[in-house]
C-alpha cells in the first residue's frame, strides 16, 4: 500500500521510465541541479542529492493515477494522459515538451467533414475517455473502438471509420491518407501535484518546480557582456531586444565606458553581434544561460 502524501516523509516525484520525454525531462532535472542515483535499471524507487526528493520511475499512463491518489506527491506527464484519466490533480508547470495535438481524422476519401457525419460509425483510438466525451459534447454516438497501437491504419484495416490520436507533424497521418477533421486538445508534458501535497508539503513543491521552471525559462536564452562608449549607449540600447532593457554600469577603469548587460534569445546574436559592432560596442561576450528565474 502506498502512503499518502501526509505519511511520507520528503517529496517523491514520478517521471516517465521510457519514451520519447524520458531523456529529454531527466536532461531537465539533471540540469536544475537534481541528480537522480539510480542503484539499477529495473528499479522503481531512486534517491537525489536532495534528501528531501526522491525519484519513482513510472509509465506516463500511470503517473497521472499515483500522483491523484498519493503514491507519487508530484509527477511529470503528458496532459492528454491526464485528462484521460480524468486525474483529480493540480498542474502547475508546462514544460512545453513533446507537444502534440489530439484529432479527430477520417480517409481522405471518406466524404466525412465533421462529428456529427460520424453518426452510428467506428471511431478507433487509444484516448476512449477523452473520445466519449468529444462525441457526447457534439450529441454524436459512435462505435468507440479502443486500441493499443497503430490507430492510423485501422480505417484501411476495415476496423474503423475514423480515429481520434495523437499527432506532433501530421506525416503519419497524411502518410496512411488521413485527413485531419477537427483538433481536439492540445497536448504538452507537464508536471502535476497531489492537491494534499501542494497542502502540506508546498514550500518543498515549490522549490522544485521553481528549479525545474528556471531550465525551461533558459531555453534558447544567452547573455550578452559588451563594453560601450557613453556616446554610443543609446545606440547600442536600441539594438538590444533583451528581456527587460539591459543592465548598464560604469566601468571603473573607464569614465567613457559602460558595461552593458542583456539577456537575448540565441537565435538572434547571429546578425545582432554585427549590429552592436557597427553601434560602437566592444570587447562582446556571449554566454551560455543555463537557469534563468523570471
Amino acid at each position: 500500500m502506498s502512503l499518502k502524501p501526509s505519511e511520507r516523509t520528503g517529496v517523491r516525484l514520478a517521471i516517465p521510465n521510457k519514451g520519447r520525454i524520458s531523456e529529454p525531462i531527466r536532461d531537465i532535472i539533471a540540469r536544475s541541479g537534481l541528480h537522480i542515483r539510480e542503484s539499477g535499471s529495473r528499479a522503481l524507487l531512486a534517491t537525489t542529492n536532495d534528501p528531501g526528493v526522491e525519484v519513482m520511475f513510472a509509465r506516463p499512463v500511470d503517473i497521472p493515477a499515483y500522483v491523484a491518489g498519493g503514491a507519487a506527491d508530484i509527477g511529470i506527464t503528458g496532459r492528454d494522459l491526464v485528462m484521460e484519466r480524468g486525474a483529480d490533480v493540480a498542474e502547475i508547470l508546462d514544460f512545453g515538451l513533446g507537444k502534440a495535438t489530439l484529432v479527430l481524422a477520417a480517409p481522405e476519401d471518406a466524404g466525412i467533414k465533421n462529428a456529427k457525419d460520424l453518426e452510428g460509425l467506428r471511431v478507433a483510438t487509444e484516448f476512449p475517455g477523452l473520445a466519449a466525451s468529444y462525441f457526447e459534447k457534439h450529441g454524436v454516438s459512435v462505435d468507440l473502438i479502443p486500441v493499443g497501437g497503430a490507430c492510423e491504419a485501422t480505417p484501411h484495416l476495415g476496423i474503423a471509420d475514423a480515429i481520434i490520436d495523437l499527432t506532433s507533424s501530421g506525416t503519419t497521418l497524411k502518410t496512411n491518407r488521413l485527413e485531419i477533421i477537427e483538433e481536439i486538445l492540445v497536448s504538452t508534458s507537464i508536471l502535476i501535484a497531489n492537491h494534499g501535497a501542494l497542502i502540506q508539503k508546498g514550500e518543498k513543491v515549490d522549490e522544485l518546480r521553481v528549479a525545474l521552471e528556471s531550465v525551461i525559462n533558459a531555453e534558447g536564452q544567452c547573455y550578452l557582456m559588451m563594453n560601450v562608449p557613453r556616446s554610443e549607449l543609446d545606440l547600442v540600447k536600441k539594438c538590444l531586444p533583451g528581456l527587460g532593457g539591459p543592465t548598464v554600469m560604469d566601468v571603473a577603469s573607464d569614465g567613457n565606458l559602460v558595461a552593458v548587460h542583456a539577456v537575448v534569445s540565441e537565435a538572434s546574436t547571429y546578425r545582432l553581434i554585427s549590429r552592436l559592432k557597427k553601434a560602437g560596442a566592444r570587447d562582446i561576450l556571449i554566454v551560455p544561460v543555463d537557469r534563468m528565474i523570471r
